[in-house]
């Protein structure tokens, strides 16, 4: 488990998804800032379990950590339906899971994470947060170009000249495996954040509830699920 203290001056905006990464990344948030609060999206996503399972994870980190349960704050909310509509992908309406034209998976919704980082910053503006945290990840990240660490990067100084102020963007997942996530998850919270992110996270495309597999609920046969099957195999291999 992480020995970094708590800074009282450094506060984090986490975009926060419910899924296995997301989760972690607000762990490591609550491991490193003494205030910390969550965003997620509302972008007209198919599967409902995607935000009743934010409500789960948050509630339950709280018993993990009392330490945590403390430093969190309010979560928030943004309805992006609107730009779901027009970003339309296997994600938001009924469309096989495939590969696009330019070799891009039909999951791929267009511009998400920029704009997910824009409105987490004008957030994070108004509330007087420091510093933005995404499970962005360029290792397992899906053929998604919005996941690379050059997008970031670039993400970071626009926003920073946008707003005339310091934009930092946290990125814990960026150069890790999913089976280094599961292992970071293991350290920040030990058993109890493991197990709470194999029963209340939710990663698959179909938002399967019902079957239950040893790294946790989902199809089995979606490429996230696929993703978070053989990082948890290679895990507990170690």
């Amino acid at each position: 488990m992480s020995e970094f203290q708590p800074d009282p001056a450094q506060s984090a905006l986490v975009l926060f998804s419910g899924g296995q990464d997301s989760a972690t990344c607000l762990a490591w948030a609550l491991d490193r800032c003494a205030r910390v609060e969550t965003v997620g999206f509302d972008y007209g996503q198919r599967h409902a379990v995607e935000m009743e399972a934010r409500i789960e994870v948050r509630e339950g980190l709280k018993a993990v950590r009392p330490d945590w349960a403390e430093r969190l704050g309010p979560d928030h909310v943004v309805d992006l339906t609107g730009y779901g509509r027009i970003a339309d992908s296997a994600l938001t309406a009924d469309r096989a899971i495939d590969l696009d034209a330019r070799g891009l998976p039909t999951t791929f919704v267009p511009g998400r994470n920029l704009v997910f980082l824009s409105c987490a910053a004008a957030l994070a503006d108004r509330r007087g947060l420091d510093v933005l945290v995404g499970g962005m990840c360029e290792t397992d990240f899906s053929g998604y170009p919005d996941c690379r660490r050059a997008t970031i990067d670039a993400m970071e100084t626009a926003l920073s000249l946008g707003l005339d102020r310091p934009v930092t963007i946290e990125t814990p997942l960026m150069a890790l495996t999913k089976a280094e996530t599961w292992a970071l998850a293991d350290r920040l919270g030990g058993a109890p954040l493991v197990e709470l992110i194999l029963e209340a996270s939710h990663t698959c495309y179909r938002g399967d509830r019902e079957h239950r597999h040893a790294w946790g609920y989902g199809c089995g046969d979606c490429p996230a699920c696929d993703l978070r099957a053989v990082g948890y195999q290679q895990w507990v291999a170690r």
